[in-house]
């Protein structure tokens, strides 16, 4: 059974290889950090560490790195998180708080939460499994052209321009808008879709064309809106680190591009006692992300859809930084994202 004192062992063992990239002896333990004991001593925790498999001899070197496992123990005695620094607090509102809508507001938290954490960093757009419309908005560009803008109530917003093949009548738009918001406000995807395939069906003849491309544009939105999607900011910190791989970074970088497979994985994380999930080296092998860690935490959109931000990076890596940072980027984008701005 590992002691509290080979514990505390393991934790300096990962912090020192973590911020020196090399391989972590007993006298430098000594040197380094107030045991109070002898490095013989010292030597005899490593040991003992070594046979749990935690730490292991990367060559013949009398240093020893963390294995996938230490990182594990390591992480699960993290009981609390090194807070952020205020700097980096204010920085989370300026920079966020800034956004114009949802697809700014992930675009900037990728961007932030990669420069923060100095790793490649993911965002989940909202599940819309529960989302709703919340608005249709038709504009006139033209007199043969117009914008439709589809809003959910997690605050996506998709526009696309449509041509039709008669002058458009503003009036006739207008009450178009007006019966579209009435009918489908405040319905699931799913149900709006249904009567959006119908909903022309209501209107004379020599309106029903116009009425059928509208609505037709609305479906392939709404179809649109309902793939679940991810952004990615901070590839190249991946490739920066690129001598903490074994082998080539390249089925790594293969990896991260299949959305559908980074989807699953974070499906699977269940969250810790601070709110994040972590998923470290063979944990991550099925996904072709063996040698990669993986540090998530939820948020809500307005609406209560749910999703996931985190960053991925390599096994050595800042953790208690990191999930400080993920977490503290989660909260804000709840708190942002949770104003109804109606």
């Amino acid at each position: 059974m590992v002691s509290q004192r080979s514990l505390d062992v393991l934790r300096v063992i990962v912090q020192d290889y973590v911020a020196s990239r090399e391989p972590v002896g007993s006298k430098s333990i000594v040197e380094r950090h107030s045991f109070g004991v002898s490095a013989a001593t010292i030597r005899n925790d490593m040991a003992l560490l070594e046979e749990e498999e935690l730490i292991a001899a990367p060559h013949t070197s009398s240093g020893r790195i963390p294995t996938d496992k230490g990182y594990r123990v390591f992480v699960n005695q993290l009981a609390d998180l090194r807070p952020l620094t205020p700097a980096q607090r204010q920085a989370i509102e300026a920079f966020l708080g800034a956004s114009v809508d949802l697809d700014d507001v992930l675009a900037r938290t990728v961007r932030l939460l990669s420069q923060l954490t100095h790793q490649v960093a993911l965002v989940q757009y909202p599940s819309l499994l529960t989302s709703r419309v919340r608005h249709i908005e038709l504009v006139p560009l033209s007199a043969t052209r117009v914008m439709s803008v589809f809003i959910t109530d997690s605050g996506r917003v998709e526009q696309r321009m449509l041509d039709v093949a008669s002058p458009l009548d503003e009036a006739f738009l207008a009450e178009l808008r007006a019966r579209l918001n009435a009918a489908l406000g405040g319905l699931g995807l799913a149900e709006a879709t249904e009567r959006l395939i119908t909903f022309a069906e209501q209107f004379p003849g020599q309106r029903q064309r116009l009425v059928e491309q509208v609505t037709s544009s609305l479906v392939e939105q709404i179809g649109a809106n309902r793939q679940d999607r991810l952004l990615m900011a901070g590839t190249a910190n991946l490739v920066r680190t690129e001598e903490d791989f074994s082998g080539s970074i390249f089925p790594v970088l293969e990896a991260i591009e299949e959305q559908v497979t980074l989807l699953r994985l974070f499906g699977e994380m269940s969250a810790d006692q601070n709110g994040v999930s972590v998923s470290i080296g063979r944990e991550n092998a099925e996904f072709g992300l063996g040698e990669t860690s993986v540090l998530t935490s939820g948020y809500a959109a307005s609406g209560g859809a749910l999703a996931r931000l985190g960053v991925l990076g390599p096994l050595r890596m800042d953790y208690s930084n990191n999930m400080a940072a993920v977490r503290a980027v989660a909260r804000y984008l709840t708190r942002l994202l949770g104003e109804d701005p109606s």
